[in-house]
C-alpha cells in the first residue's frame, strides 16, 4: 500500500505502524488504513505533500499526529 510519493522512511514508519496494529488485534485492512493515514497526516503536518497546505490546515494537521503520537505512547 505504500504510495510511490513517500520516502523509505515513510515506507518504514508505514510498516511499523502496521504491525503494531496488527499485534494490537486489528484485521489486516484496517492496520493499513490505520498506517496509510498515520503517514499522510505526518507527511501533511511535515510539509512533505505535493499540495501546499494553509498554516491553519498544517497546524491542524500537526495537532492531530501529535495527539496520535501521545496515544501510542511516544510523547
Amino acid at each position: 500500500m505504500p504510495q510511490k510519493s513517500w520516502t523509505d522512511k515513510r515506507e518504514r514508519q508505514y510498516e511499523h505502524i502496521k504491525e503494531n496494529e496488527k499485534e494490537r488485534g486489528r484485521s489486516e485492512g484496517t492496520a493499513e488504513r490505520i498506517a496509510a493515514a498515520t503517514v499522510n497526516r505526518t507527511r501533511t503536518a511535515k510539509g512533505e505533500t505535493k499540495e501546499q497546505k494553509s498554516p491553519t490546515e498544517r497546524r491542524s494537521a500537526q495537532r492531530a499526529a501529535s495527539t496520535a503520537s501521545r496515544r501510542a505512547g511516544k510523547s
